[in-house]
């Protein structure tokens, strides 16, 4: 809805503030401004309006009725303790991964959200192939996702996009770091203890869990 919304305004040439863009008065008081846009285009960013505002009400609701269960609570909190991980990530987790103990390593974890890829080697280089379709979409997703903005918060995530970024790969990038969480993630969960910073190496690790990665 939110691109939909983006989509029409920028097919009328109508300037509007990105970052305020979704905001309720905002947006209202910039529909109140236009004035040469076809009342058909009005109807359709009031309805995609209206359809953003109803999604967000869903979740609202759907994370308030989860927050009620304890022990979920007390998983998802643990969860956020790994910098970059929000309670939508966190939640989507939990809920998806279930029994984390079923996982014996994380790359099968990491194989279960669909973050491998094939690879070959061909005249002595390695090649990526696309990354798995046998895999749980919604964690696929929202890991990904998460990888995108996660190392604008983790130090250590953000090392590990770096290194992927001067070796030229921009995907393989967002992959490493969707990974790395899901080390993270397995470490926590395994632990049932947050992440805490290690001095030694400055890498977060969860109390009484080996290094993950």
């Amino acid at each position: 809805m939110k691109n939909r919304i983006a989509g029409l305004l920028m097919e009328t040439g109508t300037l509007y503030n990105k970052e305020r863009l979704h905001g309720k008065a905002y947006f209202s008081e910039l529909l109140g401004s236009l004035r040469e846009i076809p009342a058909s285009v009005i109807e359709l960013l009031k309805l995609s309006r209206t359809q953003l505002e109803f999604f967000a009400t869903i979740q609202k609701r759907l994370v308030k009725g989860l927050r009620a269960d304890a022990g979920l609570r007390e998983r998802v909190q643990r969860l956020q303790s790994i910098r970059g991980v929000g309670e939508i990530m966190a939640l989507t987790w939990a809920l998806e991964i279930g029994e984390v103990q079923r996982f014996p390593s994380i790359a099968d974890a990491v194989s279960y959200c669909g973050l491998t890829s094939a690879q070959r080697n061909s005249a002595g280089q390695e090649h990526r192939g696309p990354i798995s379709k046998q895999r749980n979409k919604h964690l696929q997703t929202i890991l990904i996702e998460a990888a995108k903005l996660a190392p604008r918060y983790n130090p250590q995530l953000a090392a590990v996009h770096e290194g992927e970024l001067k070796r030229g790969h921009r995907n393989q990038a967002t992959l490493a770091v969707a990974r790395k969480l899901v080390a993270y993630l397995m470490a926590v969960d395994k632990s049932g203890k947050p992440f805490q910073v290690r001095a030694s190496a400055g890498e977060e690790v969860s109390k009484d869990e080996q290094p993950v990665g």
